[in-house]
């Protein structure tokens, strides 16, 4: 079985379950560290996925990660994920976990990718764009800075994309001029 389809069904698994004892945000909160620390430290990283260090080292790694202020429930969660030897991964899980929290409580993902820094006002008005083509109330903004794409932005809802960049509109224009219109094409 793939490895996203089993960090799913972990995701959803651990999600029902801090649904059902009141302790989602906690949770929610507990597992972004966990990405953080992942996409952060590539140590980590490599030493969750090592075949070579024993589950009950990654899990000592974890516990110490996860601190005194994490829930009891995904302690025993990550003792869980550890017993059955899916510690690799956990950084899977848990945006797994991130994606099913945002659907829980209707929240919609875009990724802005803008030449600056964006400003409020910006900011306000891409997320309206995002509110009106999702048709949910709250927005997760995720911006990223791009020097190559000269000016404007690309953004990106799930599986649509609106490209208003420079880069783009002089690729346009390039292929435009490419076509001779003047050429007789039988």
């Amino acid at each position: 079985m793939s490895a996203y389809r089993v960090a799913s069904r972990y995701a959803k698994a651990l999600l029902e379950l801090a649904v059902e004892n009141n302790e989602l945000e906690q949770v929610h909160g507990d597992m972004m560290r966990m990405l953080q620390y992942a996409d952060e430290s590539p140590e980590f990283l490599d030493a969750i996925q090592s075949p070579v260090i024993s589950s009950e080292h990654k899990l000592k790694v974890i516990h110490s990660l996860a601190g005194k202020q994490a829930s009891s429930l995904i302690l025993k969660f990550f003792d869980l994920v550890s017993k059955k030897g899916r510690e690799g991964i956990l950084p899977e899980m848990a945006r797994g976990f991130h994606r099913l929290y945002n659907e829980h409580h209707g929240i919609q993902k875009a990724d802005v990718v803008a030449t600056i820094q964006l400003d409020d006002a910006l900011r306000k008005s891409l997320k309206d764009i995002v509110k009106e083509v999702s048709g949910k109330d709250k927005v997760e903004l995720i911006e990223k800075i791009d020097p190559k794409l000269i000016g404007g932005f690309i953004l990106r809802i799930e599986d649509r994309q609106l490209d208003e960049s420079i880069k783009s509109k002089l690729q346009q224009l390039r292929l435009g001029f490419t076509q001779n219109l003047y050429e007789k094409k039988y």
